[in-house]
């Protein structure tokens, strides 16, 4: 199979309802993360990187900061005469609901794209893998649908997650949905998939049919009739679903081999370029094992963070395990401990705000405090 027979198709809104604090005025897939990237450069970058060169981006709803940070696609390589992004936003003004009606309701843009074969991706998923290996595993065991997994413990925001059961060679024996046993590793489906397209629409048609609406029960039903294998993502792979999962996400940037095998140079992840200065350290800065980001300012004490571009801490200011989103200003003399700060947020001189590893702080954007 080649790349570029393939056409990617990302869902940015993925479980918005769960992370409604970091989802209020943007969607999913805008989600700030790392200092200087969104959620949704992940999932382009590794499709890019992979060389499938035609991206459709379905949206719901709070997507101008998308539209804003993706543009024409030319950040991932994916604005020239041979590659193509493209929003797609809730048609004649409906809310898209779920997968199944969705799909259908851009069947006139996936149908319209010359690609044989569809990969689709949810927003939320932040990894860094090669899918032409995926590719080749989909050909090599010639499959009908390829659905790629991680062994892992289910986050917490997925209320119904998908596992699967697959045999040594990889094939899926069952798919299940909410598993009795809910405790340790499973095969964890977070909505990968990679599927011939006229199948695919033969599928949703069906299903549409019957009132089956439901992606899950699709691909259940699937399993039995088709020959579906499983391809497993042996890397390191975060879902954010839930604002405990994105702090966690945010913290484990802080070790170097996290940060290796998501910065691969060989695969690099890509994202909108905003100039800025260099960050500058003050004479009373200290910091500590941080990741900071280019254009702060910083004269107080850092420890365990992430601060985004344009930052700027106050003298005497004491951050530990805080994520700091872009153009915040943080008074001098405060003291924050398990804060999320959103962006453009003021914190006056001499506050305090702490809150604890598994229930961090958030500060919604824009806010005064």
């Amino acid at each position: 199979m080649r790349s570029n027979n393939v056409l990617g198709f990302i869902f940015a809104a993925t479980l918005d309802d769960k992370i409604p604090e970091l989802s209020a005025s943007r969607t999913t897939a805008s989600v700030p993360i790392g200092g200087k990237h969104r959620l949704i450069d992940f999932v382009l970058s590794n499709m890019s990187n992979s060389g499938i060169n035609n991206v459709g981006i379905v949206a719901k709803s709070n997507f101008l900061s998308l539209m804003d940070h993706v543009g024409s696609g030319s950040a991932y390589d994916l604005s020239k005469r041979r590659s193509n992004l493209t929003i797609l936003p809730p048609y004649g003004g409906k809310t898209l609901s779920n997968y199944v009606e969705t799909i259908y309701n851009m069947h006139g843009y996936i149908e319209h794209c010359r690609e044989e074969y569809v990969l689709i991706s949810p927003g939320n998923v932040v990894t860094n893998i090669d899918y032409t290996d995926v590719f080749d595993f989909h050909s090599k065991h010639n499959a009908d649908i390829t659905i790629i997994y991680k062994n892992c413990v289910s986050p917490s925001g997925y209320d119904q997650p998908i596992t699967v059961d697959v045999d040594a060679n990889g094939k899926v024996q069952q798919v299940f949905v909410k598993p009795e046993i809910s405790e340790g590793l499973h095969n964890q489906c977070f909505g990968s998939v990679l599927i011939r397209k006229a199948l695919l629409m033969e599928e949703i048609r069906k299903a549409l049919s019957v009132n089956q609406l439901d992606i899950k029960r699709l691909l259940q039903e699937s399993a039995l009739k088709y020959n579906v294998y499983g391809y497993e993502n042996k890397g390191y792979c975060a879902a954010i679903s839930s604002i405990n999962d994105y702090f966690t996400f945010n913290m484990d940037l802080m070790k170097k081999e996290v940060r290796d095998e998501l910065f691969n140079p060989k695969r690099p992840i890509y994202t909108k370029v905003r100039d800025d200065a260099p960050s500058r350290y003050g004479l009373t800065s200290k910091v500590k094992n941080s990741i900071i980001a280019q254009g702060c300012v910083i004269d107080g004490e850092v420890e365990n963070c992430v601060l985004s571009k344009g930052v700027y801490v106050g003298e005497g200011a004491k951050l530990s395990n805080c994520i700091v989103m872009q153009d915040t200003k943080i008074g001098c003399n405060t003291n924050l401990n398990y804060v999320i700060i959103d962006k453009d947020v003021t914190i006056k001189d001499e506050r305090s705000l702490m809150g604890f590893d598994s229930y961090p702080i958030y500060i919604a954007k824009k806010s005064v405090v």
